[in-house]
């Protein structure tokens, strides 16, 4: 009886042994597909970036080819008129001769100018301006459209299977449920051709905060500042939000946070976010009016609706780059003291003006000058 509690108790520690291992591994497969989906966002993000700028330079061809045609016209419409100026000049001066009662000096002065008109005369042409056309660009790009739609009308699971790349990637290979910890780098030119420098707003900062003359540094005072009397201001935390709204559009920032100390909040916010008290209607990340990204001693946060999603930083970031896509509902944040690492993209729909906006612990917060 002894040797069958025993046998008893050794299968009891093993199955437990494997239900331990199977939520690890549940546990893992969670991480693993978060992390996937938000490199996702940020590929997404990227050619997103990337087709903004294809778009950019075709404009910017089809103005250099008008403005090259507009040109040639306007040439063209100077000789034309410098013709007529120059015609209408020899008619005026025939109809004065033939009012001229003197025979011979009529005939003189006749001779004189149809000599000119010779002279002055250029073979008949009759101009056919070409029109400029850009159908050319345009079947360029149905062609490229076509094409991806080709390729995105198969599944995806399928185009996978055929992807060269997929098949010999060894972290294809992998046992199911391990953390992928590799990432492409992310271009960070892309980012700088919708860069902002917001600086930050005096009638909503927090009487303990003080901005520097630029508006591009705020600062702990540890003394309370006497700031006039504001309903925008923020009256208990320690935050403030930018002069600057964004309405649409792309648009990226940059905050250097050496000097923040152990805790810091960045992010963004709707003007609507509360301003008195220090309840979750004020505190930036806590509602729907506000988006952060939070660092508390070695811990980081995403933060919105007062919903927090860890995020693991293997350094310690200078730099915070923030991108925000208005009408794809992309907020973003990366690690831009060496590179450019992703560290979480909320994806929403924006229904009000976005403000860049920060908290502070200790130390100050500058937004860096990046044009």
């Amino acid at each position: 009886m002894t040797l069958s509690l025993k046998n008893l108790e050794e299968r009891k520690e093993e199955e437990d042994g494997n239900r331990r291992s199977i939520e690890q591994a549940v546990n893992d497969v969670k991480a693993h597909a978060d992390m996937i989906k938000m490199q996702l966002s940020e590929k997404m993000t990227e050619l997103q970036l990337l087709l903004r700028e294809e778009e950019r330079l075709a404009k910017i061809f089809i103005d250099e080819k008008t403005q090259q045609a507009l040109g040639t016209h306007d040439q063209h419409l100077r000789s034309c008129q410098e013709q007529l100026e120059a015609l209408e000049t020899f008619t005026r001066r025939i109809r004065q001769i033939q009012q001229d009662s003197d025979p011979i000096h009529l005939l003189e002065k006749y001779t004189e100018i149809e000599k000119e008109i010779k002279e002055s005369r250029h073979p008949l042409e009759k101009w056919h301006p070409i029109p400029l056309l850009f159908e050319h660009l345009l079947n360029h790009y149905k062609h490229f459209i076509r094409a991806l739609q080709s390729i995105l009308q198969k599944p995806l699971e399928a185009r996978l299977k055929k992807d060269v790349f997929s098949s010999l990637n060894p972290t294809a290979k992998k046992e199911p449920g391990t953390v992928l910890k590799t990432m492409t780098p992310v271009d960070r030119l892309l980012f700088l051709k919708h860069a902002r420098q917001p600086t930050w707003e005096y009638d909503s900062i927090h009487p303990r905060l003080k901005l520097s003359d630029d508006r591009l540094e705020v600062s702990c005072s540890w003394r309370k500042i006497l700031y006039p009397c504001s309903p925008q201001r923020f009256d208990k935390l320690w935050q403030v939000l930018s002069r600057d709204a964004f309405l649409s559009g792309s648009h990226y920032w940059e905050v250097d946070l050496l000097r923040a100390g152990a805790g810091w909040w960045i992010g963004a916010a709707y003007p609507t976010i509360g301003r008195k008290g220090d309840s979750e209607a004020c505190r930036l990340g806590w509602n729907r009016a506000s988006w952060c990204l939070k660092k508390f001693d070695f811990e980081y946060w995403a933060f919105h609706k007062g919903e927090r999603i860890p995020i693991l930083v293997e350094d310690d970031p200078d730099c915070i780059g923030v991108f925000l896509d208005y009408e794809a509902g992309i907020l973003s944040f990366y690690n831009v003291s060496d590179g450019m690492a992703h560290l979480h993209t909320f994806c929403c729909k924006f229904t009000e003006p976005i403000y860049p906006a920060l908290r502070l612990w200790e130390g100050s917060i500058r937004t860096c000058k990046l044009t």
